[in-house]
């Protein structure tokens, strides 16, 4: 597989997911970035905004199989995980295995169940590894999530904690769409109140599981200039500095950024980075890693503002 493959394969992405959900092409590469370096996608908006269509359409273009998980106060842990049943019959306990037991699974409203459930997916975004009463069990290699959630500021929100946070590559805000897509989406859509089923979408495959698998072979191959990786980690160390954040991004992070340039830059069809790769990924990557000072929260500051400062400080090399 070459960058102008990898290149293709976007562009076909683009096109599927398009025919349905409007206005999503940089939210589609930025998935595409985060597939190819094995991460993870959340997406935050209000209710209504496409976020559960975009996550079911992507799943649908890269032929991987999706299980969705329904997030909801009262869901435990063994309901994302499973659990070992006694079988009265062999006198013998086997497992169910849960809905994390895919390849993608859809976390719908992440935040609306507790954190003790949240956290059951620690281990199995990080390591695609679960342990069930003191088995560990091995996830698809392939294994992604995609979480979507409403703002917190919404009633029945429980806020994730960072070390949830940080197992997602990308937060992406998916907003109101412009005049012209709703009006599009009301002139396609509109036939009926809900949704059409998936499958009568219309959405075509454009890889294949095995596709995907040299897909994430390729980033490693991508030429990082020193000096771009010294550019990467001047902007993780600013975030540290930085007076409006009281919590900066890690060395993982740093890392995770420059692994994410990579797969960026093959989706230009290039086989090196570029500055204007780690510029297009750096709010997404940090918006929910960092987290702002009490002080500048009340004097009306937003990640945004501090992240926006950042890019504008640290000079990129020329």
């Amino acid at each position: 597989m070459t960058p102008d493959v990898v290149r293709h394969h976007l562009r076909a992405l683009s096109e599927q997911i398009g025919r349905v959900v409007y206005g999503a092409e940089e939210h589609t590469r930025l998935a595409f970035v985060a597939i190819a370096v094995r991460g993870h996608v959340l997406l935050e908006g209000v209710p209504g905004t496409g976020k559960t269509l975009f996550a079911q359409c992507l799943s649908r273009a890269l032929g991987l199989p999706m299980r969705r998980l329904q997030c909801t106060p009262d869901l435990m842990p063994g309901d994302v995980l499973g659990a070992n049943v006694f079988d009265f019959r062999t006198q013998t306990f086997h497992l169910t295995q849960g809905p994390v037991f895919t390849e993608v699974l859809l976390a719908d409203e992440i935040n609306r169940t507790p954190p003790k459930t949240q956290s059951a997916l620690l281990e199995a975004m990080q390591e695609r590894s679960v342990t069930i009463d003191g088995t560990t069990h091995s996830l698809s290699e392939r294994f992604t999530v995609i979480a979507t959630q409403n703002p917190v500021e919404q009633e029945g929100t429980y806020p994730l904690p960072e070390a949830q946070l940080d197992r997602f590559l990308f937060k992406l805000d998916v907003g109101y769409p412009a005049f012209e897509q709703e009006l599009r989406a009301v002139l396609t859509h509109g036939g009926q109140a809900g949704m059409p089923p998936i499958d009568a979408l219309g959405i075509e495959p454009v890889m294949d599981p095995q596709q995907i698998d040299q897909l994430r072979t390729m980033p490693g191959r991508v030429h990082l200039d020193p000096k771009i990786g010294e550019y990467v980690v001047g902007l993780a160390r600013a975030t540290r500095q930085h007076p409006a954040l009281a919590v900066g991004l890690s060395p993982r992070a740093a890392t995770m950024l420059a692994a994410a340039a990579r797969a960026a830059a093959l989706c230009a069809g290039r086989d090196f980075v570029v500055p204007d790769d780690v510029k297009s990924l750096f709010v997404p990557l940090a918006h929910h890693r960092v987290v702002i000072t009490p002080s500048a929260e009340m004097e009306g500051v937003r990640v945004e503002t501090a992240l926006a400062e950042i890019l504008a400080q640290i000079a990129p090399p020329r």
